[in-house]
C-alpha cells in the first residue's frame, strides 16, 4: 500500500477488502502474471461525526445510508463514532409511532407494508421501513431483498426502506435494528415499520422495540403453517387476516370471527387493550385504511394513559440488560485465559471426561487467576 492510501481504521467498513496472494498468477505452468487491476477511483472520505449529526437531521439520505451503514459496522474505530452519533442525536429521536409487523412467509408483509407505507406517504407521512431479510448461512447477506418487492413504496419521496440481513438474530432481528430505528427518528420519519422474518423463531425481540405489533395471519393455511401464531398471538396489539378478496374473502370473514374468539380467552398484550381482529386486501386495498385507524386509536389511547410511555421506559431498561450481557459474552471469550483453555475443556465435555457445570466453573475461575 502506498503512503497516499488510507490505512485500514481509516477506510469505511464498507470498502474495505482483505489483502490478497502476493503471488499474481494462475498456478498453472508456464503461466504470466497478471497485471494489476487499475484503481476503481478514489475512495469515499470518512465523514465527521459532526458531517454524520448534520446531515441525517437534515435529512440526506444518502448521509442517512452511510449512517446506518457505520452504526452496523462491528468495526471498533466504527463503533466507538456510531455511539458519538448516536449521542448527538439522541435529543432528537422518540417522535416516531414504531410498529412491529410480523406473520408466517407467504402472509404478505411486503405486500401488505408496500399498501400501507404508500397510504401513509400520501397522506404526508415519512415512513421509514426497517425490512429484516432471513440472512444467508453462507454470505451471512439478505435472502429475500425486501427493497426489490416494494418498488411503488421505494419510489415515494417520503419512504425510506433500508433490508439489511437478520444475522442469526433472535426473531430474524437485526443486531442493530434499534439503532437504526433511533436514527431514522432523528432524520424525521415520523411512522417506522419493522418488518421481522416471521419464520416460526421468537418475535420477541421485536416486540422489545415497537410501540404496536402487528400480526398477519392467513385464512385455512393449516396450522403447520402457521405454528407461529401460537407463540406471538399474546403478543400481538391487533391481528389482521390478509388477503381478504376473491374467494378467499368468505374463509377470510370466517377465520376474523374464530380469532376474535379466541382472544377472548388471551390477555392482552398491552394493559387496557382489546387486541382488535381485522381483515384486508392489499391487493385492493380494502381495510389498509382500517388498520391504520386502529393503530392511530391505540397511541391516542395509550399516550393518554400513560401506558405508551411506560413501555418506552421498560424496553430502554431491557435494552441496556441485554447489551450488557452481550458485551460480557465478548469480553468473556476474548478473554486470554478462556481462549488458551477453552479447547481441552470443549474437549473434555464432548468427549463425557468433564461436566459442564464444572467446565464453566473452572473457566470462570480462571479469569480470577491472571
Amino acid at each position: 500500500m502506498t503512503n497516499n492510501q488510507p490505512t485500514a481504521e481509516e477506510m469505511p467498513f464498507a470498502l474495505s477488502v482483505l489483502a490478497g496472494i502476493a503471488s499474481r498468477h494462475d498456478g498453472l505452468p508456464g503461466s504470466a502474471p497478471t497485471p494489476a487491476a487499475p484503481p476503481s477511483g478514489p475512495r469515499r472520505r470518512q465523514l465527521t461525526v459532526d458531517e454524520y449529526v448534520e446531515g441525517v437531521r437534515n435529512g440526506d439520505r444518502a448521509i442517512l445510508a452511510r449512517a446506518i451503514t457505520l452504526i452496523e459496522s462491528n468495526a471498533p474505530a466504527h463503533v466507538a463514532q456510531a455511539q458519538e452519533v448516536l449521542r448527538h442525536l439522541l435529543p432528537s429521536t422518540g417522535g416516531a409511532l414504531r410498529v412491529g409487523i410480523t406473520g408466517v412467509p407467504g402472509v404478505g408483509k411486503s405486500t401488505f407494508i408496500e399498501a400501507l407505507g404508500t397510504m401513509l406517504c400520501e397522506q404526508g407521512h415519512r415512513v421509514a421501513v426497517l425490512a429484516i431479510d432471513p440472512s444467508s448461512s453462507i454470505s451471512r447477506g439478505s435472502i429475500l431483498g425486501d427493497k426489490t418487492r416494494m418498488e411503488r413504496l421505494a419510489r415515494h419521496p417520503n419512504a425510506y426502506i433500508r433490508p439489511s440481513p437478520s444475522g442469526g438474530s433472535l426473531g430474524g432481528v437485526a443486531r442493530k435494528t434499534r439503532e437504526t430505528l433511533l436514527i431514522c427518528e432523528a432524520a424525521g420519519f415520523d411512522v417506522v415499520l419493522v418488518e421481522t422474518v416471521g419464520v416460526g423463531q421468537s418475535e420477541t425481540a421485536v416486540r422489545g422495540m415497537v410501540d404496536f405489533f402487528l400480526l398477519l395471519m392467513l385464512a385455512g393455511a393449516g396450522d403447520e403453517l402457521q405454528g407461529i401464531k401460537k407463540g406471538v398471538i399474546e403478543l400481538a396489539d391487533a391481528l389482521v387476516i390478509t388477503k381478504a378478496d376473491g374467494d378467499n374473502k368468505a374463509r377470510a370473514l370466517a377465520a376474523q370471527a374464530e380469532y376474535r374468539h379466541a382472544l377472548r380467552y388471551l390477555t392482552p398484550a398491552t394493559p387496557g387493550w382489546k387486541p382488535p381482529v381485522r381483515t384486508c386486501s392489499a391487493l385492493t386495498g380494502d381495510g389498509i385504511a382500517a388498520v391504520w385507524h386502529e393503530i392511530e386509536r391505540f397511541r391516542a389511547e395509550m399516550t393518554a394513559s400513560g401506558v405508551l410511555a411506560a413501555r418506552r421506559r421498560e424496553q430502554a431498561r431491557d435494552w441496556l440488560y441485554q447489551l450488557i450481557d452481550e458485551q460480557l459474552r465478548t469480553l468473556f471469550f476474548a478473554h486470554p485465559a478462556v481462549r488458551e483453555r477453552l479447547p481441552a475443556i470443549e474437549q473434555a465435555v464432548v468427549e463425557g471426561n468433564l461436566p459442564v457445570v464444572s467446565a464453566v466453573q473452572e473457566l470462570i475461575a480462571a479469569l480470577g487467576r491472571l
